[in-house]
């Protein structure tokens, strides 16, 4: 399975305009080759050089198997079924590290599931949305951009 974006590549910076220090929006990220039997999908994306330990920014969930890309913005589709992240907001948020932190790393990983639906609590927090999906994950791709400010 491939996860990719149309506005950085695996490795490269994530643009100004998808951090808190620009638009905030959701990144465009597509995907292909999910194995057979991909019944959903998980989107998460987290920062592992947060300086209290790992910063979850974003985790989208029960995406159809038919979905192979969430466009500019998506987070900001409420028909998506999203977790509260670590700013405590539903949704997505973007890369925002400490001022001269140096560059931290965001991990985009994408989890092919064996089930539709995960059994996730309303206002289900994004690990909580990863330990469920983790049950049920048969492929896993990931897309690392980094952010400095």
């Amino acid at each position: 399975m491939k996860l990719v974006s149309s506005t950085f590549a695996d490795g490269a910076a994530v643009p100004r305009r998808f951090t808190c220090d620009g638009e905030n929006l959701s990144p465009p990220l597509q995907w292909s080759d999910a194995p057979g039997g991909t019944r959903s999908f998980v989107l998460l994306c987290d920062d592992p050089d947060a300086p209290a330990g790992t910063w979850h920014h974003w985790a989208a969930y029960d995406l159809p198997p038919t979905v192979t890309e969430l466009a500019v913005g998506a987070a900001q589709n409420k028909n998506i079924k999203q977790a509260v992240n670590d700013f405590r907001k539903m949704g997505y948020g973007g890369p925002c590290p400490p001022h001269g932190h140096g560059p931290h790393h965001y991990h985009f990983r994408l989890l092919a599931l064996s089930t539709d639906h995960l059994s996730a609590k309303t206002n289900a927090s994004c690990p909580e949305v990863e330990r469920e999906a983790r049950k049920y994950a048969i492929a896993e791709a990931t897309l690392v951009g980094w952010y400095e400010r």
